[in-house]
């Protein structure tokens, strides 16, 4: 399995980075998790837009999804036709937050294109991958994400305040990539995103291989994130992302 980050930016795009977006490989197979704004140029660096097999959509703020739209132009008005439909797992109203996005008519609006599926606990198959979901603690339903393969896993936070529930989603994954939205401070609003520290506290209990810390927020010193995360007691690995950073499991 193959993981690259596509986009690693958190609330908006930065210099840098595209907002949230990651790609996952195995057995010639393509998904895309999440798909910010400004990811979609990104992904194009990576892989064909035409050789992505499903995408999943943690939740429906604009730094995750927004670009389905673009895909949405990109797969129907191709030149020669349309490309297949393929899957698109996300939030229950993802289908109509996405039609209203485009300013299209909810009947079909990129019905024609996505073949929209519900979100649920599972574990459940897509394509070569065991994917097992959590609902995390956020302001509108958001999904954290362990994806597996051939006896290895990542773990993708999505958005989240501190929880018991991806401790043990992430527990024992090979790469876990956790949001670090904020830096140490005592004003955070209770239930929306992490700091570094409690990035990696998640990642000590959860007793991951490796913790890549993402959606980065632009106006944050990186390095002091990276910083207050190493000072936090996980003995692991642990990186910023950055966009083109790969690594196989």
């Amino acid at each position: 399995m193959r993981v690259t980050v596509i986009g690693c930016s958190g609330s908006f795009p930065g210099p840098d980075s595209p907002a949230s977006s990651y790609l996952i490989e195995a057995d010639g197979f393509a998904l895309v998790l999440d798909l910010g704004n400004g990811a979609l140029g990104s992904l194009q660096r990576f892989r064909s837009l035409y050789e992505i097999d499903a995408v999943c959509i943690s939740h429906l703020h604009a730094d995750h999804c927004l670009d389905l739209c673009g895909y949405w132009v990109a797969r129907t008005y191709r030149p020669g036709g349309p490309a297949p439909k393929i899957p698109v797992h996300g939030p229950a109203d993802t289908a109509d937050r996405m039609a209203r996005a485009y300013d299209l008519d909810p009947d079909p609006g990129m019905t024609e294109t996505f073949d929209f599926h519900t979100l649920r606990r599972g574990p459940y198959d897509i394509g070569p991958f065991r994917v097992t979901t959590a609902l995390m603690p956020h302001p509108v339903e958001a999904f954290a994400f362990r994806i597996e393969y051939g006896g290895r896993a990542v773990a993708y936070s999505g958005d989240t305040g501190p929880s018991g529930d991806l401790v043990e989603l992430a527990r024992g994954a090979d790469l876990f990539l956790c949001e670090a939205s904020f830096l140490d401070g005592p004003e955070h609003p209770p239930e929306l995103h992490l700091t570094a520290r409690e990035a990696a506290e998640h990642a000590a209990r959860a007793e991951v291989g490796r913790l890549v810390l993402t959606h980065l927020v632009p106006w944050n010193d990186r390095e002091l994130s990276l910083n207050e995360a190493k000072a936090a007691g996980y003995d692991g690995d642990i990186e910023l992302a950055r966009v083109g950073a790969r690594y196989t499991l």
